[in-house]
């Protein structure tokens, strides 16, 4: 199954501090513009990442 943008940056945010883990800017960009509460809702997570992406 794949991921989307919110698997991706909760799989980034939550890697440990020894970590290459690296996600494009494209989803960390719109993600950082949320809130910390929006940030743990899937819906506007992904909604961010479109609409960027949209641009």
């Amino acid at each position: 199954m794949p991921r989307d943008a919110f698997d991706q940056w909760w799989e980034w945010a939550e890697k440990p501090p020894d970590s290459k883990l690296t996600i494009p800017a494209a989803i960390h960009e719109p993600i950082m513009r949320l809130t910390p509460d929006e940030r743990c809702d899937r819906d506007k997570v992904n909604e961010a990442v479109r609409q960027w992406r949209g641009k």
